[in-house]
């Protein structure tokens, strides 16, 4: 994971990654979005997150990935973060999502968020869920038919946790 870089987003970077997130959008595999970002809306919807972190290659200006970061919930649960995260298709297979996920866990964790929930990740997504499973997330539960794919068909979706009071392990 030597090779790649995780920075909060710069108005400069918000086109590479809303190209980077309607990729993901236009698969219908992963998120549960249908409609991508149009370019007006793209900038209001990244800079409302809590963070919005940007993955490139080092010494590379091309947006690699994305996370957004953001409390679960209000009030009394608002204590547990959400995130989302976004491959680019050119940066898979060279650890980016990882160098994600262990990013938005040690912001949440930096912003005062106890545990990162993700709520809905695709069962079908075996890079994903293999992802949480080594950074230490625990599988809570699963929703039977919990996401539509563009042809009509449900799968299930799974629901990951994990606890950021515990030493968030830190990128090799």
């Amino acid at each position: 994971m030597t090779g790649t870089t995780v920075e909060r987003l710069t108005s400069q970077d918000v086109g590479g990654v809303r190209a980077v997130w309607n990729e993901v959008v236009a698969t219908g595999d992963a998120f549960p979005q249908t409609d991508e970002l149009g370019a007006d809306e793209a900038a209001g919807f990244f800079a409302a997150q809590s963070f919005t972190g940007v993955a490139r290659g080092t010494g590379d200006s091309r947006v690699l990935g994305v996370h957004v970061l953001r409390p679960n919930s209000i009030g009394r649960c608002g204590h547990i973060a959400n995130a989302s995260h976004a491959v680019a298709s050119s940066g898979r297979g060279r650890d980016v999502g990882e160098r994600l996920v262990r990013h938005s866990m040690s912001t949440a964790a930096q912003l005062g968020l106890r545990a990162l929930q993700s709520n809905a990740v695709v069962s079908t997504d075996r890079p994903a869920r293999a992802l949480y499973e080594r950074l230490g997330f625990t599988e809570i539960g699963h929703v039977p038919g919990g996401f539509r794919r563009d042809g009509g068909e449900y799968v299930d979706t799974t629901l990951h946790y994990a606890d950021l009071t515990l030493a968030v392990r830190p990128a090799p």
